[in-house]
C-alpha cells in the first residue's frame, strides 16, 4: 500500500468513526490541536498543523456554527481571535478518544513493539526529508 493509499484509508476511516459526532477527520484534527496548549489564533493553529491557514478557518467556523469551539478576543492581537473548546467540544473529543482507543489497538495490533518504533523512525526520517527538500532547486524530470 502506498503513502497515499495509506492516507486515505486512514482518513475515510476515522471519517467513518467519528460522523455521527458531528466529526470529519480534518475537523477531529483542528478540534485535537485545539486542546494541545493554551489558547490559539487560527493562524497558529495552522501553522502548528502545516497547513493552510484559510482551510483551518473553514474548519474552526464549521466548529464554531456546530458549538465545538468559540471565539475569544485575543490580547496580544485585536483582530486574530483565540479558537477556544466550549464543554460540548470537549465531550465530543472525549467520545472520540474513547471510539480511537480500540481502533488504534485493532491497527496495530499486529505490530511489535520494534515494528512501532521502526515506523515512527522511517517516518520521522521521510518527514525530516521532506521538510529539507529546496522546491527551488532545479530537479531532474523522471521519464
Amino acid at each position: 500500500m502506498s503513502v497515499f493509499q495509506l492516507s486515505n484509508v486512514l482518513t475515510a476511516s476515522g471519517d467513518r468513526l467519528v460522523a455521527d459526532l458531528g466529526l470529519t477527520s480534518a475537523r477531529w484534527q483542528v478540534l485535537g490541536a485545539v486542546t494541545l496548549g493554551p489558547p490559539q489564533s487560527v493562524a497558529s493553529l495552522a501553522r502548528d498543523l502545516e497547513v493552510s491557514r484559510q482551510n483551518v478557518q473553514r474548519i474552526v467556523n464549521d466548529l464554531v456554527r456546530d458549538g465545538f469551539v468559540t471565539f475569544e478576543s485575543n490580547p496580544k492581537h485585536r483582530r486574530a481571535q483565540l479558537v477556544v473548546m466550549t464543554t460540548q467540544g470537549a465531550g465530543v473529543m472525549a467520545a472520540a478518544a474513547t471510539r480511537a482507543r480500540p481502533w488504534a489497538e485493532h491497527a496495530g495490533a499486529a505490530l511489535t513493539p520494534g515494528d512501532i518504533d521502526t515506523a515512527r523512525r522511517v517516518l520521522h526520517a521521510i518527514g525530516a526529508a521532506v521538510q529539507g527538500y529546496d522546491h527551488h532547486e532545479p530537479h531532474e524530470e523522471s521519464a
